[in-house]
């Protein structure tokens, strides 16, 4: 057990550390690793919203996939399954993003905002976990999407080929995707620097089950600790690496990619952590499934990306003129999913 949680805590630690070098090198602040974030710029390069000065294909987010796929294959927990309610998977993934959107970021870049002084993450992480102790109370009493099974081998390859392509793909910028605005580029590390923290980062993740909602999820059911060791230990590590280099700045305004509009901030997250807990992880854990061959989970993935297109198409990020109507909608939403797929025992 000692070895087990040495593991997760040296793994948060080398992600946070990680993630502040992708800051100093080039990322926006405060957005080392922001999962929600970088589908939504690899969302806009392939027209999936119009918001140019976003689309980017994030190398991040391709290692990650491709560090876990490796990791899976090579310790043989490649395991292709699925069939678990995909549809509502695809629609709580929507449900995810729009919620992690309005907050600005996903559960892990609420950690790395915190590392860097973001005060409005303590919001964010307040509702966060409200969130999850809603979810849970539904999986207390009931709450399933059902058992999946095992699926041809095929669908497990196609997220990590999807993420090869990718690759080559920021490497040529073929006319036909969009790129930032007139060739200029969002903020962004140089590529091999992101690919190789993506590496290392789904590894890491994919041998320590890193998991941001697992971490509140789990203290909560089992008085279990483990991955909430991560989730401090990335807090951490971001935080050193920050101060090292000029990245801290504490306060609830001016701060990079963030808003202070607290009850926005609240709710986006709620709505984050409730549908994260009702699909069994949060959007890295998503990514790492899939990796591991669970389709449902890179269906998931396809709803957080088509869920970022929704957001800017529809503007309901962060404090845009739809995002509480929308945020209002998704707890509707959430509650409806949560009641009708409760197994009565």
């Amino acid at each position: 057990m000692k070895n087990r949680k040495l593991m997760i805590v040296l793994g948060g630690l080398i992600i946070g550390i990680m993630s502040g070098l992708l800051v100093k090198f080039g990322n926006p602040g405060n957005m080392g690793v922001c999962i929600a974030c970088f589908l939504r710029d690899i969302s806009g390069s392939i027209g999936l919203h119009s918001t140019s000065k976003l689309a980017y294909i994030r190398p991040e987010v391709i290692g990650i996939v491709l560090g876990a796929f490796i990791s899976a294959l090579v310790f043989k927990e490649f395991n292709v399954k699925g069939g678990s309610a995909p549809f509502t998977r695809f629609l709580l993934g929507m449900t995810v993003m729009i919620g992690a959107l309005a907050f600005l970021g996903c559960p892990l870049r609420m950690v790395l905002r915190l590392a860097g002084g973001d005060l409005n993450a303590i919001l964010g992480i307040a509702g966060f976990a409200a969130g999850i102790g809603v979810g849970v109370i539904f999986l207390n009493n009931g709450f399933t999407l059902k058992r999946n099974y095992s699926q041809p081998k095929a669908g497990g390859y196609m997220l990590p080929v999807i993420m090869v392509v990718l690759l080559v793909a920021v490497i040529a910028k073929p006319a036909f995707l969009i790129f930032g605005v007139d060739g200029k580029l969002p903020p962004h590390a140089p590529i091999l620097l992101a690919l190789v923290a993506g590496l290392i980062t789904g590894v890491v993740a994919q041998r320590t089950r890193l998991c941001m909602v697992g971490g509140i999820r789990d203290i909560i059911l089992f008085k279990d600790n483990y991955l909430l060791l991560g989730f401090l230990s990335i807090l951490l590590g971001a935080f050193v690496t920050n101060l090292m280099f000029g990245n801290f700045n504490v306060g609830f305004v001016d701060q990079p990619a963030a808003h202070n509009i607290w009850y926005i901030n609240f709710i986006g997250m709620f709505v984050a952590g409730w549908g994260s807990v009702l699909l069994g992880g949060c959007p890295l854990r998503q990514l790492i499934l899939s990796s591991e061959g669970n389709v449902d989970s890179s269906v998931t993935i396809m709803g957080l990306m088509m869920g970022a297109g929704v957001a800017h198409n529809l503007k309901m990020v962060a404090a845009a003129p739809n995002t509480m109507t929308a945020l209002i909608v998704l707890l509707v939403f959430l509650l409806f999913v949560s009641i009708v797929n409760r197994e009565v025992i």
